[in-house]
């Protein structure tokens, strides 16, 4: 519980912290891994254009594949890139033992139909876990395939928190195939057995279905949307938002926030992740362990 810091009203859950001792534990694995395997696992991320935002996020997944000693490469691409251009260097990495993991970043310019990519890469290198295959052994609870990042990374949060699930009321507000419905799917998986909701932009009286969850997931993409009066006291806040909003006190102009309006949700949640420093930071460290387990499964390692 170390990682779970008594901080005003609200427990704040470090996400960072979280991180970071995951990663700590996937470094030691691959070096077993590499000891005595002779395996290296290997990631790699197909970047196309010129995003800012996709190509820090690029870096940081290739810095912290290097310092956990994997073999990180990203391919840059340039936005002129077509969709058989790109479907061909998903088809090199895909028969390329070295690559473990590949994952395409999002979004991809117009001229290429994402789902023609994800589908193109093996399901045993989708490390994302966006792949039909991948999400049909989620919603059947088969243990060889792979969760989508930030829900995955979301149940580590709450297990490393102590946060019981087991017959709770959990509230996902959102229904996105990224977040909302892996969560969902993890949610009611036999062995964490708790009780979900899934709400979305036609869901009636979001607040009656909100102030009745004992965990509380917010990925709805709109700026400090969950005020206090949609919290039951004493819940446990998971704010999966990133929003950027302008703020003339900051050099930049801006700052991020959640989807919860957290000053407002402190006063009423048990515990609560930040944004920044929630769980943003789980979501690279659970790519990293999906990485890493891919490698063990391709080549033949428990």
């Amino acid at each position: 519980m170390a990682t779970v810091q008594e901080d005003g009203a609200a427990r704040l859950i470090d996400g960072a912290a979280i991180a970071r001792g995951v990663r700590a534990r996937l470094a030691d694995e691959v070096a077993a891994l590499r000891a005595e395997h002779g395996v290296t696992p290997g990631l790699s991320v197909v970047l196309v254009g010129d995003d800012p935002a996709s190509a820090v996020y690029v870096r940081n997944k290739e810095k912290q594949s290097v310092e956990a000693g994997m073999r990180g490469e990203t391919i840059r691409l340039p936005a002129t890139t077509t969709q058989e251009e790109l479907l061909a260097v998903v088809d090199r990495l895909n028969a390329d033992d070295r690559v473990h993991g590949i994952l395409v970043q999002m979004p991809l310019p117009k001229q290429i139909d994402p789902n023609a990519v994800l589908r193109r890469i093996r399901p045993e290198k989708d490390v994302d876990g966006f792949h039909p295959v991948n999400v049909g052994k989620l919603l059947i609870g088969e243990s060889d395939g792979f969760a989508p990042c930030t829900p995955a990374g979301v149940m580590v949060l709450l297990e490393e928190a102590g946060v019981p699930l087991r017959g709770a009321e959990v509230v996902v507000i959102g229904r996105s195939n990224i977040v909302g419905k892996p969560m969902a799917a993890l949610m009611v998986q036999a062995g964490v057995d708790a009780t979900v909701t899934v709400c979305h932009s036609r869901t009636r009286d979001l607040a009656a279905h909100t102030r009745r969850a004992d965990v509380l997931i917010a990925a709805i993409g709109r700026g400090r949307f969950v005020t206090a009066d949609m919290i039951k006291p004493g819940a446990v806040v998971i704010d999966v938002g990133m929003n950027r909003i302008d703020d003339p006190t900051t050099k930049s102009g801006t700052r991020l926030v959640g989807d919860v309006d957290f000053d407002g949700a402190r006063e009423v949640a048990a515990a609560i992740t930040p944004v920044p420093g929630g769980v943003g930071p789980m979501t690279i460290a659970m790519l990293l362990a999906n990485t890493v387990r891919a490698a063990r499964q391709l080549a033949g390692v428990r």
